[in-house]
């Protein structure tokens, strides 16, 4: 019998990578957090958020992909609402400069040719 590995319980120091990456306007809305995380496309700490629920903390590297870039960002806080643009921003410092990845990543897909990200 196989059992599933689960996150660590929330506390007032940690929030839902999928919550954190809304508030921070990294993720367009909550299901694409979801959806990225599901796909093993949203990397915290080096390590894949496979669950919406991962917790996230101040001072954690978060790698998220936003269309055909991926954005490498150290959290600075966890926020508590989805703000305007330059509220969001406060969340988060570039650690390195958004990179390009390939035209064939699965998770591309997730994003829709519609659907505008970033904020």
């Amino acid at each position: 019998m196989s059992r599933r590995a689960t996150p660590p319980p929330q506390t007032a120091e940690t929030l839902r990578i999928d919550k954190w990456l809304w508030f921070a306007r990294l993720a367009k809305s909550r299901s694409l957090a979801a959806r990225l995380c599901a796909a093993g496309a949203v990397i915290i700490g080096g390590t894949a958020a496979l669950r919406s629920s991962h917790p996230v903390r101040v001072g954690d590297v978060v790698e998220v992909p936003q269309g055909r870039l991926v954005h490498t960002v150290r959290v600075l806080a966890l926020g508590a609402r989805r703000g305007p643009a330059p509220e969001a921003r406060q969340l988060y410092e570039a650690v390195l400069p958004p990179r390009a990845v390939a035209a064939d990543v699965e998770w591309e897909s997730l994003f829709g040719e519609a659907e505008d990200v970033g904020s």
